[in-house]
């Protein structure tokens, strides 16, 4: 069974290390931690006073309160709760091309997964795996336990690229297994015939409570289709499927048809207030990784 360093290098755990990962919405967790719950309790951070009703414990009567104003007042405090966080990694064909920076995506994409899984847990949060192409290949459901990221990390390791791709019916069969809601996080690609499709199924783990988050993965080749001679285009989720072609014939349709792709998931991600983070495979992953998780610990938004 692989241990962490044997898909996270030391020097990756030491730049996200001290990084907490901190929900905008609220979340429901079963377990004191580092994230508000929605229900009120009586620990941590004070809320509001309410009015006394027969029924509620005399020890949480507000008595400097009662002194002022002869009357019994109940504090209310916002309890904190850990967060629930599901990790859904794309395994499917498209995530194992390998570009000029001989990185393949799926590497680069569990190793962000892997780091992630890491980070949440070290702050004492419940994390869940979910590998899939066309199905969901594995279901780990988010456990909080050390012994847990052991589970996780063999997972990630084990899994290799597979199948087509199919995001959106993926999403629809997994809303009814995520459970409460928490943080649900997607390492892929995103590429689908269907990207209407796509956004409905986002919109509704939205509906549902979840806070949804992504994770694009690309090569530097799929940004700037940098090909000019000869080449032949292999489908890696169909390898029956090639073609010899010129790319200076192609080139700027296949620019504009990207664009296309980018704006229209882009605009969807924001009507339904998702983050979309592109990560390149040339850049390293725990740089843009620490990056993006700085700016959400600060509070600003884009």
């Amino acid at each position: 069974m692989p241990s962490l360093t044997d898909i996270l290098r030391p020097s990756d755990l030491s730049r996200v290390g001290n990084l907490q990962l901190f929900a905008r919405r609220v979340v429901e967790g079963f377990a004191t931690g580092l994230h508000t719950s929605p229900h009120k309790g009586f620990s941590v951070e004070f809320k509001q006073h309410r009015q006394y009703v027969p029924g509620d414990e005399i020890k949480h009567i507000d008595w400097k309160a009662f002194a002022r104003t002869d009357r019994h007042y109940i504090r209310e405090y916002i309890e904190e709760t850990n967060l629930r966080c599901t990790i859904l990694l794309d395994s499917s064909g498209s995530m194992a091309y390998t570009g000029e920076a001989g990185v393949r995506k799926y590497e680069y994409a569990r190793r962000t997964a892997a780091c992630l899984a890491y980070l949440m847990m070290s702050q004492q949060d419940a994390v869940g795996l979910v590998t899939f192409d066309t199905e969901i290949r594995r279901l780990i459901p988010p456990r909080q336990r050390v012994s847990h990221l052991r589970v996780l990390m063999d997972a990630v390791e084990s899994t290799e690229v597979g199948d087509e791709t199919e995001i959106a019916g993926v999403l629809k069969k997994l809303v009814p297994r995520v459970g409460r809601r928490g943080l649900v996080v997607l390492v892929s690609d995103c590429f689908t015939a269907d990207l209407p499709a796509l956004t409905k199924s986002l919109a509704h783990l939205r509906h549902r409570g979840h806070e949804v988050l992504i994770f694009q993965i690309w090569d530097r080749d799929e940004l700037e289709f940098p090909f000019k001679q000869w080449t032949k285009f292999i489908n890696l989720e169909a390898e029956e499927d090639s073609q010899m072609v010129d790319p200076a014939t192609l080139r700027r349709s296949y620019l504009a048809n990207l664009e296309a792709f980018r704006e229209e998931l882009k605009l969807g991600c924001q009507r339904n207030r998702i983050d979309i983070v592109p990560l390149v495979t040339d850049r390293p992953y725990a740089e843009a990784l620490a990056r993006y998780l700085s700016f959400r610990g600060s509070g600003r938004r884009r």
